[in-house]
């Protein structure tokens, strides 16, 4: 079993930056894909971006592309996602998952709440 812990959420104006941490432990995650998801008010949950700790190849959703970075630190079994001109559609609740390579999204962060005001 995957535990994920979301940190760094938070409010922000239009423009600013903010960094998410996702500490996870329970496994050895040589063999895993790192995501993050989102989910605003009234929407479904959508993806924003994975990275996979064997290769560290890095995939981003259109939207967030060129503004958000995700990063991992093995060692700290710690995925990251650097918030960069950010805008108040990028608000909702951010959430960290993890999957094994040829796996579903099955392990789940609690989430963190992120607040764009204009």
């Amino acid at each position: 079993q995957v535990q994920l812990v979301e940190s760094g959420g938070g409010l922000v104006q239009a423009g600013g930056s903010l960094r998410l941490s996702c500490a996870a432990s329970g496994r050895t995650f040589s063999s895993y894909v790192m995501g993050w998801f989102r989910q605003a008010p009234g929407k479904e949950r959508e993806f924003v971006a994975s990275i996979s700790w064997s290769g560290g190849s890095t995939y981003y959703a259109d939207s967030v592309k060129g503004r958000f970075t995700i990063s991992g630190n093995n060692a700290k079994n710690t995925v990251y996602l650097q918030m960069n001109s950010l805008k108040p559609e990028d608000t909702a609740v951010y959430y960290c998952a993890a999957r094994r390579l040829m796996g579903s999204w099955g392990s789940w962060g609690q989430g963190t709440q992120v607040t764009v005001s204009s």
